[in-house]
């Protein structure tokens, strides 16, 4: 007989349209109403400690970056429902996520560099222009928001660390601290979460650290001081809470490629034709939208910027 165990990790096969979002959708929009005269009623998820870069917010919209349509999703939803592992492995990880501390915050810029660096998070805010981008965000479960960031290209901080022309590929981690996140006290998990990019797609324009979003510094629940936006790809390669950045000639081993290759590869862009292997992609819902669906598109329709990334790369597994 032929048993099956369920993996920690597995997710259920109802992911690509989370059921519990069909479920509680009711509940869902009145607190997202609630949260528009009464912002008090959500403050375990978007209340912020006193944060020394507020005032560097709201920061200046670049009007390239667009959302073609689509409108911004409210900050009551985007903020209430995200993945941040390290606090637990529902969407709802908002109110746990104020257990995050994020002063004093250092960044250790390490690997193939000039000198290898620790920066404060207020001092490198320092050495950067802040600006906003509108951003789609698509969710490799088949869900997606538009969110306005802020913060600064990737490639400032390439040239910051000013690595060696012989690196290939950036390798991010998030803090290790099972004791503020219990979630990392999940030993079947590879922690620290690790994530990483070519030099090539870091040095492409969309390529974005965030560190406010919605005209202030950013969330708890959305990965702060600082996070990766990368719009083209699904959303596991948005790492959060970034407190290592390493530069490297070896393609880093990430997260999910270390609990499930298969399922989760290194390049995970966004293409409605390549299915998961237990849901299809050729479509999205859309949160705050009442479970409107729409179709996706490929690079999550920013192919105009980032598809010549792969051009000769036929044989690289490019999706998830």
């Amino acid at each position: 007989m032929h048993i099956h165990r369920k993996r920690p990790w597995d997710l259920p096969e109802h992911a690509a349209t989370p059921e519990h979002v069909f479920l509680n959708r009711r509940n869902f929009l009145v607190s997202g109403a609630a949260a528009l005269t009464a912002p008090s009623i959500l403050s375990p998820a978007l209340a912020q400690e006193a944060d020394p870069s507020t005032g560097l917010y709201p920061a200046k919209q670049n009007g390239r970056y667009q959302l073609d349509g689509r409108d911004i999703t409210p900050e009551a939803v985007n903020a209430n429902y995200n993945n941040f592992y390290e606090f637990g492995s529902s969407k709802r990880i908002a109110s746990a996520a104020q257990a995050l501390k994020i002063r004093p915050w250092t960044i250790r810029i390490d690997g193939m560099v000039d000198k290898e660096q620790t920066i404060g998070i207020d001092d490198l805010l320092k050495k950067v222009e802040l600006e906003e981008r509108l951003y789609r965000h698509r969710c490799v479960e088949a869900w997606s928001m538009t969110v306005p960031w802020s913060g600064f290209p990737l490639k400032a901080l390439v040239a910051i660390a000013n690595p060696a022309a012989s690196a290939k590929y950036i390798r991010f981690e998030t803090f290790m601290d099972p004791k503020m996140a219990p979630g990392q006290r999940q030993t079947w998990y590879p922690w620290p979460y690790t994530e990483g990019v070519t030099m090539a797609e870091a040095a492409n324009e969309l390529a974005f650290l965030v560190t406010g979003a919605y005209g202030k510094p950013l969330a708890k629940s959305f990965g702060a001081p600082i996070r990766l936006a990368l719009p083209w790809k699904y959303g596991f390669k948005h790492i959060k809470s970034i407190s290592r950045v390493t530069f490297t000639d070896q393609r880093p081993k990430t997260f999910w490629e270390q609990l499930q290759s298969a399922e989760y590869g290194f390049w995970a862009n966004v293409n409605p034709q390549v299915a998961h292997p237990r849901w299809s992609q050729a479509d999205e819902e859309v949160l705050g939208t009442n479970g409107k669906r729409i179709p996706t598109v490929i690079f999550n329709g920013y192919g105009e910027y980032v598809a010549d990334l792969y051009k000769g790369m036929e044989k690289e597994r490019l999706w998830a």
